[in-house]
């Protein structure tokens, strides 16, 4: 996912040299499957979007027009996790953040409201999608904030 030495990368211990441990493990395998998943989320997502924003006259636009914004999310998030500087970092973790709020609303709108929300990959908190779209912001948040990661990005101080 980068040009970072072994000492720069999330996943190795302090001496280059030490096994990592489980936790070290999981969440580096977290950060590659979100590097490789949001870009191509982004893409399937907008496509979707668009498609039903302008040839779909039955929807309700609210639905399309939200996918868009996921779209622009996922693309956010996907280059923040690439582009690792302080500021790539902040916008990454701003772009969570808002998808994580907006995953919230839109899940708990669609219940009080469904016809106003219609068909979007955030409806009833992603059920449509095994939940992924809840779990997938929440992962990216704690990858991100985890201090190896920061420290990669140029973030935080020394690990």
């Amino acid at each position: 996912m980068s040009n970072l030495s072994q000492e720069q990368q999330p996943g190795a211990a302090a001496s280059g040299q030490q096994p990592q441990d489980a936790k070290t493990r999981a969440l580096s395998l977290i950060g590659y499957i979100l590097g490789i998943s949001y870009p191509l989320l982004a893409l399937s997502t907008g496509a979707r979007g668009l498609y039903q924003l302008f040839l779909r006259d039955d929807l309700a636009k609210l639905g399309p027009a939200l996918s868009v914004l996921t779209a622009v999310l996922y693309l956010v998030a996907a280059i923040g996790f690439f582009k690792r500087t302080p500021r790539w970092w902040r916008i990454a973790v701003a772009a969570l953040a808002v998808e994580t709020v907006l995953v919230l609303a839109v899940g708990a709108l669609s219940f009080i409201m469904p016809e106003l929300i219609g068909s979007t990959a955030w409806r009833h908190f992603g059920q449509d999608y095994g939940y992924f779209p809840l779990i997938q912001p929440l992962l990216g948040l704690i990858y991100l904030l985890w201090k190896p990661t920061r420290v990669a990005f140029g973030v935080g101080g020394n690990a």
